[in-house]
């Protein structure tokens, strides 16, 4: 399970954690699923945060893949409902495109981004840490936080706006 914690000031993103739980030494599954409401649990008490984002599952060629993919991540927003932390989930193709510009972009292609978004200076081994990063990255740009440039129909319009910025 990746993840990524960032910190949103005005139009600022500022990355406080990348990282990622790792479950294959688990072969029970069910510990596995406790495994992630704790971890969460503990994400959530060491960095307060207002909102999580999470990746939508996904319908893939394996039934039984997805299944055991949409009970972890229904565990980790049980977590999250239980602090009554507001959750939003994005599809795989809207977090890439949020990110990258191409809905169809690779994994590596995404963390190529993030690292030049959030100037990270080295990666992940595994890139489970930047999908999870993605999703919150995506959040961000999806929530209102960032405000559009304004826009003006000519220059009049850009005077009448700006006044202040004017040299007498």
């Amino acid at each position: 399970m990746g993840f990524g914690v960032i910190k949103c000031t005005e139009q600022r993103m500022e990355l406080i954690q990348i990282d990622e739980l790792i479950l294959k030494k688990y072969t029970d599954h069910y510990l596995k699923l406790r495994k992630i409401f704790e971890h969460t649990i503990y994400l959530i008490e060491a960095h307060h945060p207002d909102e999580i984002s999470i990746e939508a599952p996904f319908f893939g060629k394996n039934v039984q893949s997805m299944l055991k993919l949409g009970r972890a991540q229904g565990v980790a927003m049980a977590a999250g409902l239980s602090r009554q932390i507001p959750i939003t989930e994005y599809s795989p193709k809207k977090i890439k495109m949020a990110i990258t510009g191409n809905g169809n972009a690779s994994k590596e292609q995404v963390a190529r981004m993030l690292q030049n978004l959030l100037t990270l200076k080295v990666l992940p081994k595994n890139l489970d840490g930047t999908d999870g990063l993605a999703a919150a990255v995506c959040h961000f740009y999806n929530s209102g936080a960032t405000k559009a440039a304004k826009s003006y129909s000519g220059w009049d319009s850009f005077v009448k706006q700006n006044e202040s910025r004017i040299k007498q």
